[in-house]
């Protein structure tokens, strides 16, 4: 049954990541979410902001409950075509420059052109230039087209996205492009497949937000138009590497991180973490002492406020093209967030008071 599921859940991973969907140009990306969550929902619609909403509905219907996670990536903008057709351009959400030199990008023009972000070979480097770090502006994206061509097929204000197919290493270990927050996707896909084998109360809508790399404002939408009695977010937390020394304490395959903090209702994250433990489903504690950065941060101080909860998904490597995660983590994230929600009582209000 586990590796059912994986197999099916690195599958789905594969393709969302393989899908484009920079903020605010989530068209691409909300069509294929929109397609395979309706296998699993009893209703499911969008609004103007371009958030899904998928509905599965309790065997009583008494509250709401939210889940989100954010389908938006991080991605490039083109601000000027220069008189030799190189596309200059800009980011849109938190790219780290030194990350970009030799990218495989994709132009979203008027129709797909292939593109490469080029670097000075070492031999025309002058030697005080050698340890300078290229700053964004003084870089240009070759579609190998004369200016004329160019202007033909691409725009300023086209987006542009890092080309990266998505791999498996050993162990579970998955990389791709944009798995933050395609992977809390995953997860919520996977917590409404296991709501179809338990009897939950509440409603569930989980909702696959746009823009969170830009302001978090599908989250602040979308919250606001459902008004949930409860929410959680999912999204992804920084995990061990090497040069990260003490700064993170998260490691892949050890389960999802539960936020504890100012931005989490203490009721939610005692019940996530006592669910936890009564399903056996690892898990790693993740002190948040302000405002998360995330989905739920948003959610949380909408209309009068909102009980909200936040599961993160370790991840190497963020906003680069090989993040890296544990395919188990997701799992687990995904069985996690069922089995909470199929234990909460009837009556909420007993549960989140404090």
């Amino acid at each position: 049954m586990v590796n059912r599921q994986l197999q099916s859940a690195k599958g789905f991973l594969g393709l969302l990541s393989r899908e484009t969907g920079v903020s605010g140009d989530e068209f691409a990306i909300a069509s294929f979410v929109t397609e395979n969550f309706k296998t699993v929902t009893d209703e499911i619609h969008t609004d103007t902001l371009g958030n899904i909403y998928a509905l599965k509905k309790g065997n009583k219907q008494l509250s709401k409950i939210m889940l989100a996670a954010h389908m938006d990536e991080i991605g490039l903008i083109v601000k000027k075509i220069d008189d030799r057709g190189f596309l200059r351009f800009t980011s849109v959400g938190g790219i780290d420059p030194k990350t970009l030199l030799s990218q495989e990008v994709v132009v979203h023009g008027r129709r797909k052109i292939p593109g490469i972000i080029g670097s000075v070979p070492p031999h025309l480097i002058q030697t005080a230039d050698a340890n300078t770090v290229i700053k964004m502006e003084n870089m240009a994206i070759d579609v190998g087209m004369p200016p004329e061509m160019v202007h033909e097929v691409i725009q300023v204000g086209d987006m542009v996205t890092v080309k990266r197919e998505a791999c498996e290493l050993l162990n579970n270990i998955f990389v791709g492009k944009s798995l933050d927050d395609r992977a809390g996707v995953v997860a919520m896909k996977i917590c409404l497949e296991e709501l179809s084998c338990l009897q939950h109360s509440h409603d569930v809508i989980a909702v696959a937000t746009t823009q969170e790399e830009v302001g978090i404002r599908g989250a602040l939408t979308s919250t606001y138009n459902i008004k949930p009695d409860l929410a959680i977010a999912i999204d992804v937390t920084h995990a061990c590497t090497p040069d990260t020394k003490a700064q993170v304490n998260n490691d892949l395959g050890k389960g999802p991180a539960v936020a504890i903090g100012p931005n989490i209702h203490p009721a939610i994250y005692k019940h996530l973490s006592e669910t936890a433990h009564l399903q056996r489903l690892p898990i790693q504690i993740e002190p948040i002492p302000g405002a998360s950065g995330t989905d739920a941060r948003a959610i949380q101080v909408t209309r009068a406020g909102t009980p909200t909860g936040l599961i993160s998904i370790p991840l190497r490597y963020m906003h680069t093209s090989v993040e890296t995660l544990n395919m188990l983590d997701v799992l687990n994230t995904g069985k996690l967030l069922a089995y909470f929600v199929a234990s909460l009582p009837d009556d909420l209000e007993g549960l989140l008071c404090y």
